[in-house]
């Protein structure tokens, strides 16, 4: 069973990130702060995991419970556009921020998965939060796990509309992964207003699409 919080009573802040290792469309993160006197042992958050640990239908039953359970979440989104501008890692964090800047209840603490974090500043007062990254915490904090599934479903959500423009990149499937049929589209019909320029979209020896106008 995942920890309920690092400090127990401590306002805590649960942040992740989903989409980052993908080849098209945004990276996404949410910030889960949970009730410091949530009843674990009564509650259909007791199923929180890694979201990748996770089956999708699951996911999905659990986003709602979540929403309704948390005493503050949000969601925050960077661009394919800024990712190219400022570099994944920058990215991933800055959507981090943005999630935390939408919170309606300010955090006394900030737990973030992975090993990287920039130093967030309360809007309000400007004064830093503290923050400590959790390697693999997706699956050893509750709030972090709350975070992955968030980001994970909100990505996924947003993958099934843009797949709707352009079906042949199969993005309802792979979700702009670099999954072969996805690579196989990039080099039969170029990238499109989406992909993320500066990964590797191809093999160099397949680097042969044409670019859209």
């Amino acid at each position: 069973m995942l920890q309920q919080a690092m400090i127990q009573g401590r306002l805590e802040a649960g942040c992740d990130e989903a989409g980052r290792g993908c080849l098209a469309g945004p990276v996404f993160a949410a910030a889960v702060i949970l009730p410091p006197d949530l009843d674990i042992a009564s509650s259909e958050l007791q199923r929180l995991n890694d979201s990748k640990q996770l089956s999708e239908r699951v996911r999905y039953e659990l986003r709602p419970v979540i929403e309704r359970e948390a005493l503050a979440w949000a969601v925050g989104i960077v661009d394919n556009k800024e990712i190219d501008e400022i570099n994944i890692l920058r990215a991933s964090i800055l959507a981090m921020h943005r999630a935390l800047d939408q919170l309606s209840t300010r955090p006394e603490y900030i737990l973030v998965d992975g090993n990287r974090f920039y130093p967030y500043k309360d809007p309000a007062s400007s004064k830093p939060v503290p923050h400590e990254t959790v390697v693999k915490g997706d699956g050893k904090m509750m709030s972090i796990a709350a975070a992955s599934i968030l980001a994970k479903t909100y990505r996924d959500d947003f993958m099934q509309k843009i797949h709707k423009e352009y079906p042949q990149y199969h993005w309802d499937g792979n979700k702009g992964y670099p999954a072969p049929e996805h690579r196989e589209a990039i080099r039969r019909f170029g990238p499109t207003p989406y992909h993320r320029m500066t990964f590797r979209l191809l093999p160099p020896e397949q680097l042969e699409f044409e670019f859209p106008e």
